[in-house]
């Protein structure tokens, strides 16, 4: 395994970092719950291989994710580096307290290595500064006890509100999605580096998008890898600016594949790196053909999803990703997604989405071609 400095905090993280947003899971009484018999063993096993980051957090897998994790940092807490996370539903530090304590008694710890600020924005960030005891002055304390040992960030907003946050000084590492499909943090994550942050990158495979075949995807490099997973991953840990790519691995099988990969040293040359960018952004400027996602046509009266249907038939017709398309719309069908939407066949076409779209784009054939398409 490769390990790296992990910005200015002292630590020597593996290039590999064990999600356990996806730990497999059974069903028991009706009730989804962590299956313990294989999710331990499963992450003692990357800690025996060499990875020496996990990242959890309370509302994961059921929010039974951090004692699974806990469990499995039993006479490997001195060995392997802790990340998890505060979700800041108010500005009131004890409160703030409060759930750093429920994640502590979770995983059965006395301490934190990396304890982030979940899903920060601007906004709420601005809103924090000069509250009498807040979230900033909790975490602060806290510090000062030793209950987390360096103060982090989880980051969904805009692109462009992310270097603020960094020049605040408060915090010591960040974790940022970023993948093929989704550079919009490429600079973020330069500049983070550069102002000496550790730099942690979340969904380095999309959030499983990345985990079907595409032969579109596998095609950008001559030497073909041998999954999209795999091209995925190189993609990422070719970044100099990225210390850790955090995998969600559910098996066995998966985390060799992906340890396999993050123990090369030829992950990708700058002129491999340099096609991909242009190939993908290609691709990303042909999807825009089908749709922009500026949101005009929303609200649907039949309760249609309309961009995001679009994002996944452009997974399928402009990425390759056929079988994970064909899949999401399939969850989507039965609720099972986090985005709620009816299917493209409950179209009337009323054609209110049609006159709002700046493109004027045929929103109700393309609907009809989505469902024909992926509803198979």
């Amino acid at each position: 395994m490769i390990y790296k400095e992990f910005g200015k905090t002292g630590a020597k993280v593996s290039a590999l970092g064990f999600g356990a947003m996806r730990l497999p899971m059974k069903e028991v009484d009706g009730k989804k719950i962590v299956d313990e018999e294989l999710a331990v063993p499963l992450m003692q096993k990357a800690f025996d291989m060499g990875i020496n980051y996990v990242d959890t957090a309370p509302l994961y897998c059921e929010k039974l994710s951090e004692i699974a994790v806990g469990k499995a940092l039993k006479g490997y807490r001195d060995k392997v580096y802790l990340s998890t996370k505060n979700p800041i539903e108010d500005n009131d530090g004890d409160h703030w307290m409060e759930r750093l304590e429920n994640s502590l008694k979770k995983l059965d710890t006395d301490y934190i290595d990396f304890y982030h600020f979940w899903g920060i924005n601007l906004k709420s960030f601005e809103g924090w500064q000069g509250l009498k005891y807040g979230p900033l002055e909790a975490a602060q304390k806290a510090k000062e006890q030793g209950l987390i040992k360096h103060i982090s960030f989880s980051y969904h907003d805009a692109a462009e509100n992310y270097k603020p946050i960094v020049d605040s000084g408060l915090f010591e590492t960040t974790l940022v999605q970023y993948n093929l499909l989704d550079r919009s943090n490429e600079e973020n994550i330069a500049y983070a580096k550069s102002k000496g942050l550790g730099v942690v990158v979340m969904g380095p495979v999309g959030g499983g998008r990345l985990g079907a075949p595409s032969e579109k995807i596998q095609g950008l490099l001559k030497n073909k890898p041998a999954s999209t997973a795999e091209m995925a991953l190189r993609f990422v840990l070719a970044n100099e600016n990225i210390d850790i790519a955090l995998s969600g691995m559910g098996d066995l099988n998966m985390l060799k594949e992906n340890f396999a990969v993050a123990e090369r040293k030829d992950h990708l040359t700058e002129n491999e790196l340099n096609h991909i960018k242009t190939m993908m952004e290609e691709n990303k400027n042909l999807a825009k053909l089908y749709c922009t996602g500026c949101n005009y046509c929303k609200p649907c009266p039949q309760g249609i999803d309309i961009p995001y249907l679009f994002e996944i038939m452009n997974r399928y017709r402009v990425y390759d990703l056929k079988e994970h398309a064909k899949a999401a719309y399939y969850e989507m069908m039965n609720g099972w997604s986090w985005i709620k939407s009816a299917d493209a066949s409950k179209c009337v076409a009323c054609g209110a989405c049609e006159e709002k779209c700046p493109q004027k784009l045929k929103i109700i054939e393309q609907l009809k071609e989505t469902h024909a398409t992926l509803a198979q």
